[in-house]
């Protein structure tokens, strides 16, 4: 029990270090476009390589962990992301800058993978959603931190001040290696789970990416528009940049509280009720005045970002003998596709206003309720009342 909890503690602190990265080059875009005479083009080519990179390479990682047993260890991909993140405040050359910024995406996207799938080894169908809500709460509070973190390194000492970067790697690499010398090592087939899979098809998981891909949108909309609406609204930038930070705290508390509903009360279950009750919490905070309006947006990332960590376990569930590959996909082609989705809220707001983008985001939501709801997965429900009617009948 000891070993389990201090692996799972440092596979969740890993993924926090490893998601501050995730989040820094679109906090650094403007010192880039001021010192180094970028384009704009330029600059988002720099936040797209890096996104693709991650989110498209992770299902290869899985599957060369499942099918071929070969795995980066995971010390190395979080200091890759940590140093190529690093040198990007070193260098003038564009090239240069993509060329970083693809590498550490490369340890980011290796990274997902095999982090599920050594946590996946203390999982049980009882306790599934809860243990891995806390590996994802990690990288929650990783995206939150990173912009905080890429700010104070900036006003420190300007772009060379991303060195300081290096810290939170740092402090974790000696970390990670007191847990386990080669984490990654102890990681082989015949120890991962193999459940019995009532879906043994690859299409009903191929529905829950499609419907995780929608929830996506909704979520990545939100995060790029809320603070140009808070300031719209007349709040000050520094006010406008916290509502993200505000709605995160609701997610982080959601992260745990749903893994451990889900598993009490079922994960389709869960993830339809969480999800439903996300809409009108979203209409709330836009309709709603002063403190009830805040008070929507913390329950709106309460209840959306519950069901993250239970989207994973479905989906280990439905591939059980593919988890690689299936957290690759979940953590990384569907957060991907998500968020290039986001553009057409941009499109739709140049066209007609904010406010009415913002109010179409939920639509996305709902869409994703309809998927999840056909998704062919088993309601814990469903499961209880038909033992308790076969007990009936044998009485």
């Amino acid at each position: 029990m000891k070993e389990e909890t201090s692996t799972i503690l440092g596979l969740s602190s890993a993924h926090l270090v490893t998601d501050i990265y995730m989040t820094v080059i679109p906090a650094v875009l403007p010192y880039l476009i001021a010192h180094h005479d970028l384009s704009y083009f330029l600059a988002g080519l720099l936040v797209t390589i890096y996104n693709l990179a991650s989110s498209m390479t992770q299902p290869l990682f899985g599957w060369l962990a499942d099918t071929r047993g070969f795995m980066i260890p995971l010390v190395l991909s979080v200091t890759g992301s940590a140093v190529f993140i690093s040198l990007m405040g070193f260098t003038d050359s564009f090239p240069l800058l993509a060329l970083c910024a693809g590498i550490a995406a490369l340890g980011h996207g290796s990274f997902h993978p095999i982090g599920l799938s050594c946590i996946s080894r203390f999982c049980t169908d009882q306790n599934r959603g809860r243990m891995l809500s806390y590996f994802v709460v990690g990288g929650n509070i990783g995206f939150a931190l990173g912009p905080v973190l890429a700010g104070i390194a900036l006003a420190v000492a300007g772009l060379q001040g991303m060195a300081l970067l290096l810290l939170p790697v740092l402090v974790l690499v000696p970390v990670l290696r007191r847990i386990h010398p080669d984490l990654s090592s102890r990681l082989n087939p015949e120890n991962e789970i193999h459940t019995e899979s009532p879906h043994p098809s690859h299409w009903p998981f191929l529905l829950l990416m499609f419907a995780s891909t929608f929830r996506a949108w909704g979520l990545f909309g939100v995060v790029a528009f809320l603070p140009s609406y808070m300031v719209q609204l007349g709040y000050p930038v520094m006010s406008a940049d916290l509502s993200i930070s505000f709605m995160l705290i609701g997610g982080v508390i959601g992260q745990i509280a749903g893994g451990r509903l889900s598993d009490r009360y079922g994960r389709k279950e869960f993830v339809l009720a969480a999800l439903g009750l996300s809409i009108p919490c979203f209409y709330g905070f836009l309709l709603l005045p002063g403190i009830y309006s805040l008070a929507s947006l913390l329950l709106f990332g309460f209840w959306l970002w519950s069901t993250f960590s239970v989207t994973v376990a479905m989906s280990h569930e439905l591939l059980p003998n593919n988890i690689g590959l299936a957290s690759g996909s979940i953590m990384g082609v569907v957060v991907g596709a998500g968020g290039l989705g986001v553009a057409l809220n941009g499109m739709l707001a140049d066209q007609s206003s904010l406010l009415t983008a913002m109010m179409v985001l939920p639509v996305t939501i709902a869409v994703s309720v309809i998927l999840f709801l056909v998704t062919p997965y088993p309601l814990k429900i469903g499961r209880l009342v038909a033992g308790h009617l076969h007990r009936h009948h044998s009485i």
